[in-house]
């Protein structure tokens, strides 16, 4: 009788030191994304890494992995809804199959500058699309700028005449697509790792990009020219699951929606500087030649790719799309 009580009792207390161990490991968090690590997201996951794992010692653990090392853009909005990663943070395009309204920041011409955008993103409109999919399992937890959309092709493009047949790479977005069939080219879905090749091999002629994943990606290799449109934003939603962000403790969650809200100011503030110098970078490289398009010009490709407004205007609000226009004239 002893021995069997003394076995239970051996066995209690294995549990116990068992339990306590795990109670004291840190909760992991996998941040997963597509591009490079000296690119804007790239940093603002190794940041946000960083600043967690100060801020809440023996708490938190965050494993960044880049490039598409764990999953790519195809996968990693899957694995996040199965809970293989914790935080994602997609361009915007990809979000038009959870909420319609986020289409809005795939509009051609809609905003004239990042500072427009900014004042979007952080007006209640901005805010309120965060929270706009919790239905579906995912939650927002702050918007990271990439930069302005600049066109690049293997001819010079200054009028949208010029893009005429030829093939755009673009990410699964109705929105882009319809952008590129207003001027009479071929948009081709491509996930963003096959790009590079794609350009390389012919596959597709030309694509848009902010300059520092034109630099990044080696893509001013393969591309003769940039056609400086700023004709749109590459922007990212940064988001979690919701199910794993609601079960967090509550300290852990609120730290980290601190940490968050920092590192998004500090990746937007810096993201201008990153993109102006791999502009700079890919003058240098002299392997591409960048086009400055004159008021007349600009004005032809805004006139040609705005009627898409038009067609997504019931999908992403008349007066959403009003909200995002004001950001324009505010100072």
């Amino acid at each position: 009788m002893f021995k069997l009580t003394a076995k239970a009792l051996a066995c209690a207390l294995s549990l116990t030191i068992a339990g306590i161990a795990q109670a004291a490991d840190p909760i992991v968090i996998k941040f997963s994304h597509v591009v490079a690590e000296h690119t804007p997201k790239g940093q603002g996951a190794l940041l946000f890494k960083k600043l967690a794992e100060e801020r809440l010692a023996g708490k938190v653990k965050v494993e960044v992995y880049p490039n598409s090392s764990l999953f790519g853009d195809g996968k990693e909005m899957e694995a996040l809804l199965l809970g293989d990663v914790q935080i994602i943070a997609p361009s915007l395009a990809k979000f038009e199959h959870y909420a319609k309204p986020i289409q809005i920041f795939d509009l051609p011409f809609l905003f004239d500058n990042i500072q427009a955008v900014d004042r979007f993103q952080n007006s209640d409109a901005g805010k309120g699309l965060l929270t706009s999919m919790e239905g579906k399992g995912i939650t927002g937890l702050g918007y990271w700028h990439n930069g302005m959309k600049q066109l690049s092709a293997n001819k010079p493009l200054y009028e949208p005449k010029d893009a005429r047949g030829l093939k755009f790479r673009v990410q699964a977005s109705q929105v882009l697509e319809e952008q590129f069939k207003a001027v009479r080219a071929n948009p081709r879905k491509m996930s963003f790792a096959e790009v590079y090749q794609g350009l390389q091999t012919g596959v597709v002629n030309g694509a848009e990009n902010p300059y520092s994943n034109i630099y990044s990606q080696k893509m001013h290799e393969v591309q003769k020219y940039i056609t400086e449109t700023n004709h749109g934003v590459l922007d990212y939603m940064v988001i979690t699951n919701t199910k794993f962000w609601s079960g967090l403790p509550d300290d852990v969650r609120s730290e980290l929606g601190k940490i968050m809200a920092e590192v998004s100011v500090e990746v937007n503030k810096q993201s201008e500087a990153l993109n102006q110098g791999d502009k700079q970078r890919i003058l240098d490289a002299k392997t591409t030649e960048i086009i400055a398009l004159n008021d007349e010009q600009r004005g032809k490709w805004r006139d040609a790719m705005k009627p898409v407004w038009k067609k997504f205007e019931a999908d992403i609000g008349a007066d959403l799309i009003k909200a995002a226009e004001a950001a324009n004239a505010a100072q």
